[in-house]
């Protein structure tokens, strides 16, 4: 089992990227499947820290990086993050680098379009980033998407514009907005093609040989499991499937690819944007927690909600996801608590249930069922053994491990790459 898929078990910003860029060390290709510029990755190596959006984590290490055809691609925003990786000592070429050729693009007219939708929709809105990621996934599913291999075809682009601008023209009118100007579309396109079609490729073939030569390939998910299109907290959820099945249809390679899955989880709970949260604290606790933690998100700076761990929803990110094992982050944070709650279950209307429904409705209403335990006083920051651990965090730790069925693979005690306690190695499973 050579190959390693790494995913977010709850609402995404779980600490994936100090785990990837761990992996990434290890591994010989690194590959993005989903998603697109609305993730973001925070790594620390040394004395500087890497913020990442789009590139996967291993292109920082020098390890061959890949943004496979299930991800959206804004060339712009990626031309951006590759200049400013660069200026911090990055070498980013065609030798370490690829994109799918079959990669559909990100557009201003989508951006726009994000945009419009959530100014106008009120206590509708859903939470996006304004990215024009959802716009983009919904041309790619109508058939109307420009892929990163059009981009070496402008001067055959005509019809592919008539698709796009019938649907666009029209819901831009709709918002008061004038058609789009093809012209300056054409135009754009034209500028950044040479940049972005220096690294284009069939990276299906390009995956197949590495797999073929016993490569170690680490598949690298954005966002979370509770944040997947289907399986997530609809319609408080991003565009794509986060879910670990993912691998399969958004890399080229097929199902049994994705090897070892690591799901990422959070010692407590967080949240960005709008959605229900069982467990959140609007007190001085989840505050507290958010100071700690430094809870803002890479992407969008945006506060994150705090709450308690929700072992009932990651034991079903778990199960969905076929998660091998858990990398259990964030531990320090909840040194000096006196109590720390887990949430077990929830009440709905009178019953007591052990999983999240799929209804909007019923997960307004989820009161969260806590179990107690005893906090620590000694601290768990920079441990990197289980002796350096206080034996109530280990109980925690352990109590977590029952509830979502499902092992720790490691512990993260800082953001520091080395401050980890590791119990089993994803890819010494081979």
């Amino acid at each position: 089992m050579p190959n390693v898929t790494v995913i977010g078990a709850q609402w995404g910003d779980e600490g994936k990227g100090k785990i990837v860029d761990w992996l990434a060390a290890r591994a010989d290709v690194v590959v993005r499947f989903q998603g697109g510029h609305n993730a973001g990755h925070t790594l620390v190596v040394g004395d500087t820290t890497y913020k990442l959006s789009l590139l996967p984590s291993g292109i920082v290490t020098g390890t061959m990086s890949i943004i496979g055809n299930g991800v959206v691609l804004d060339p712009w925003a990626l031309q951006s993050e590759i200049a400013r990786l660069e200026g911090q000592g990055v070498s980013i070429t065609a030798d370490n680098f690829a994109i799918a050729d079959n990669c559909p693009l990100i557009l201003p007219v989508h951006r726009d379009l994000d945009v419009m939708r959530e100014a106008a929709a009120g206590k509708g809105k859903i939470g996006t980033t304004g990215r024009g990621i959802g716009p983009a996934y919904e041309d790619k599913v109508g058939r109307r998407a420009i892929r990163v291999c059009d981009l070496a075809h402008l001067d055959e682009i005509e019809p592919m514009l008539d698709r796009l601008c019938a649907h666009h023209d029209a819901l831009r009118a709709g918002f008061g907005e004038p058609p789009v100007d093809r012209t300056a579309l054409k135009a754009e396109l034209r500028e950044i093609a040479p940049f972005v079609l220096a690294f284009a490729q069939p990276v299906w073939k390009r995956l197949r040989d590495a797999r073929a030569e016993g490569a170690r390939i680490l598949f690298e998910g954005a966002q979370g499991v509770l944040l997947d299109v289907d399986h997530g907290t609809y319609p408080f959820v991003t565009s794509s499937n986060t879910v670990s099945g993912t691998v399969a249809s958004g890399s080229g390679l097929g199902p049994n690819a994705a090897g070892f899955v690591l799901g990422i989880v959070k010692a407590y709970t967080t949240r960005v944007g709008s959605g229900p949260f069982p467990t959140e604290l609007t007190d001085e606790i989840g505050q507290r927690l958010g100071e700690r933690g430094h809870e803002f998100g890479t992407v969008t700076a945006r506060k994150r909600r705090c709450g308690w761990f929700d072992a009932a929803l990651v034991r079903q990110s778990c199960a969905i996801s076929g998660v091998t094992g858990i990398a259990l982050t964030k531990v320090d944070v909840l040194d000096g608590f006196e109590t720390i709650r887990i949430c077990t279950g929830y009440r709905l209307r009178g019953q007591e249930i052990d999983h999240l429904p799929s209804s909007a409705a019923d997960q307004a209403l989820l009161e969260p069922i806590y179990e107690e335990m005893e906090g620590w006083t000694g601290s768990t920051k920079g441990a990197r053994r289980w002796a350096d651990l206080p034996a109530q965090a280990i109980k925690y730790i352990r109590r977590i491990e029952e509830l979502i069925e499902t092992p720790v693979a490691s512990v993260s005690t800082s953001p520091e790459r080395d401050d980890t306690i590791l119990v089993r190695n994803p890819f010494a499973d081979r």
